[in-house]
């Protein structure tokens, strides 16, 4: 039984924006640290989520415990360039029991740990996670089953609560405080920096809003084209960001890069009549605080920014109770699974025996037989087979969730000799 499945956890509830972004991995320094991870460790089933909000690394070891949870930990910083590993170390979290791990990564892809519950890009993030492992070649049966159980709970939450209603994403909570910034200005000016998936949901919710005077602003001209004709926005060349800037009343950024993109500098020469107001969704930061110095600038990053649709938050709040009632039975049910992989090469090496028999009879008596004759013998003997293993197979999926499983292994291998057969096959529990 695969039951060494561990985590580790930085997330918002953990630690500040200023320790988040420095640990947070783009995609290529997660598949860099996961096969480092497999070389030094001997990892398997590694998955790695980087959010805004959080980065956690999900892995299977048979070393398993507390030591090797910092050694991963420690590595993952001296990867990011933070040699003074022991100073970070208390941001995050472990969850080193099976149990706990499983659960955990189920709340997380749900939305239940999200800083704006119910976020509906984590299930996405988490999926183009499990893709990162896939091209690694680093999941494994066991999380294959796991990732796709997780899918199909997202889907009943989605479709069985109100959980996902309202869309309070984090891109949604950001335009749901342009009405309580601005205030009676009609139409603002709003620009958009980045269009990525935060900044592509903060066009789809300023759309949804009617919200007008729309601009945007990204270096791939291409996906601006189509998110521009889509919703009716205007474009702006990249090249003319500060003329922009101060054009808006609202900036909105979300470009994914190492050092802040709006500074002192850029800003140079920006007179702000009013007030300008700035709302850095990004991890790490692209709105130098900075910036803040000029009069009238007020910048919010993503810890700033709290959930604004109350209706919907409501709504979710309420539906918790029910979210976890899914996630029971879902944890449950793969429980059951994960515990019958002990009893796969049992009850298959027990079909493989029973139709070296069956076959080593037959054989003994089909020259006599007529081929009507032998088609119907074939379709009886292996009835009978289907009925003779079928009780053992049950029995050993109860005895697998009473915990009690390697004692009735230990009687079928006598009984059958089973230690000379092989299991050819992945079991097909019936």
């Amino acid at each position: 039984m695969l039951d060494t499945f561990n985590s580790i956890s930085l997330s918002h509830k953990t630690a500040p924006l200023h320790v988040r972004e420095l640990i947070a991995l783009s995609e290529e320094e997660a598949k860099r640290l996961m096969l480092r991870l497999r070389d030094f460790f001997g990892l398997s089933d590694l998955l790695i989520i980087s959010t805004c909000n959080r980065t956690e690394v999900y892995y299977a070891s048979e070393q398993g415990g507390a030591n090797l949870n910092a050694d991963i930990v420690r590595l993952l910083l001296i990867e990011k360039g933070l040699t003074d590993t022991d100073q970070y170390l208390p941001y995050f979290q472990f969850f080193a029991r099976h149990e706990e791990a499983v659960r955990h990564l189920f709340e997380v892809c749900v939305g239940l740990h999200s800083q704006v519950v119910g976020d509906m890009q984590i299930p996405n993030q988490v999926k183009q996670a499990y893709q990162w492992s896939a091209d690694l070649d680093m999941a494994g049966p066991f999380l294959h089953r796991l990732m796709h159980t997780i899918f199909f709970t997202n889907k009943r939450v989605a479709q069985e609560t109100a959980f996902r209603d309202g869309a309070a994403s984090v891109s949604y909570a950001a335009v749901e405080l342009i009405d309580e910034l601005v205030g009676d200005r009609q139409d603002p000016n709003v620009l958009v920096i980045g269009l990525g998936e935060i900044g592509t949901d903060v066009c789809r919710n300023l759309a949804d809003r009617n919200v007008k005077n729309i601009t945007l602003c990204n270096r791939t001209q291409a996906k601006t084209e189509v998110l521009a004709e889509q919703y009716g926005f205007r474009i702006a060349d990249f090249a003319n960001l500060t003329d922009e800037i101060r054009q808006a009343d609202v900036i909105i950024s979300s470009v994914m890069r190492d050092e802040p993109l709006i500074t002192p500098t850029l800003l140079q020469g920006v007179t702000v009549l009013t007030y300008k107001y700035f709302l850095d969704l990004s991890v790490p930061r692209s709105v130098d605080t900075a910036v803040e110095q000029i009069p009238g600038v007020l910048v919010y990053n993503i810890d700033h920014i709290r959930n604004r649709a109350d209706e919907a938050l409501n709504q979710r709040l309420a539906a918790i109770p029910k979210v976890e009632a899914i996630i029971d039975q879902a944890v449950t049910e793969f429980g059951d699974w994960s515990k019958e992989m002990i009893v796969s090469p049992t009850i298959n090496k027990l079909k493989n025996a029973l139709e070296q028999i069956r076959k080593d009879e037959i054989a003994r008596h089909l020259k006599h037989l007529t081929p009507d004759e032998s088609e119907k013998v074939e379709k009886i003997t292996r009835g009978i087979m289907q009925k003779i293993i079928k009780l053992p197979v049950l029995q050993l999926k109860a005895a697998c969730k009473r915990g009690e499983a390697e004692t009735l292994i230990d009687v079928l291998n006598d009984l059958f000799d089973l230690e000379n057969h092989t299991a050819d096959e992945p079991s097909r529990l019936q």
